[in-house]
């Protein structure tokens, strides 16, 4: 689902200031189409996060819940772990990762969110978020308040199929990385992560052979369970055997039935 910026837009430590409505009052924001409302048919990402089978007048009132797109600045945060739950996000331009907190007071990522890619549902099931969202670069997200989202879930089928293959997605998602961290040696979680990247990107219509990551070593080896070193050494290991071709964070895939093979 693509974009919005209604009430809580942000994470509260970064836009307290803008004032919530009214329970279950709509703003006239979102009521009708506006001049200035985000047309989801010039979006790039419309195939990946917009229901398919939509009529003329669905895809319109779609449009009609969805604000400009706001840009968050590298670094910045969507929303905080234990904020309060109110609308999903889209990644509409740039990428995010999502972190835990120990109780130790270490982070874990525990995923990485390219455009099209949803974010906050994690926060259907207790009305408050479990993680931060934090921007890996620039990045614009899309926002949709959850309460018009499930008015419309009960008015139009596709849309509701859609929410339920997004929340789907995310138990898949999960439990992906459940088998990652639980049945892989260090080698073969990251040449299963570059092989995903890869995918995701060439379903995004970018290349899945050349690509530069958004993220740090250290947050990719936080993800995999692994230490920022192993993450180097697995590199410059699949470098040798002509796998990769590594610059920094410039990666090319050379042999993708090899990665596979690992």
């Amino acid at each position: 689902m693509s974009d919005v910026a209604a009430f809580s837009v942000i994470s509260p430590a970064l836009a307290r200031q803008q004032a919530s409505p009214t329970p279950g009052q709509v703003p006239a924001s979102v009521r009708a189409p506006r001049k200035d409302a985000l047309r989801c048919t010039a979006c790039s990402m419309r195939s990946i996060c917009m229901p398919q089978g939509l009529t003329p007048e669905e895809l319109q009132r779609i449009e009609s819940l969805i604000c400009p797109s706001r840009t968050i600045k590298q670094g910045e945060a969507i929303y905080r772990a234990n904020d309060s739950f109110q609308n999903i996000y889209a990644v509409r331009v740039g990428s995010f990762k999502t972190v835990v907190m120990h109780r130790d007071g270490r982070d874990q990522v525990t995923g990485f969110h390219l455009a099209g890619d949803s974010l906050g549902l994690d926060g259907v099931c207790s009305g408050h978020h479990s993680c931060d969202a934090v921007a890996l670069e620039d990045s614009k997200v899309c926002i949709i308040p959850f309460h018009l989202l499930e008015t419309m879930c009960r008015e139009v089928k596709v849309v509701q199929q859609h929410v339920h293959r997004m929340m789907g997605g995310e138990i898949v998602r999960e439990s992906s990385q459940m088998m990652l961290l639980g049945t892989m040696s260090a080698e073969q979680r990251v040449a299963t992560f570059l092989l995903n990247l890869s995918d995701r990107l060439r379903m995004r219509g970018y290349s899945p052979g050349e690509f530069h990551l958004r993220m740090t070593r250290e947050e990719i080896g936080s993800y995999l369970g692994v230490k920022l070193e192993t993450v180097s050494r697995m590199l410059s290991k699949f470098q040798r055997d002509g796998l990769l071709d590594t610059h920094g964070k410039d990666i090319r895939i050379l042999d993708h039935e090899g990665l596979v093979r690992v």
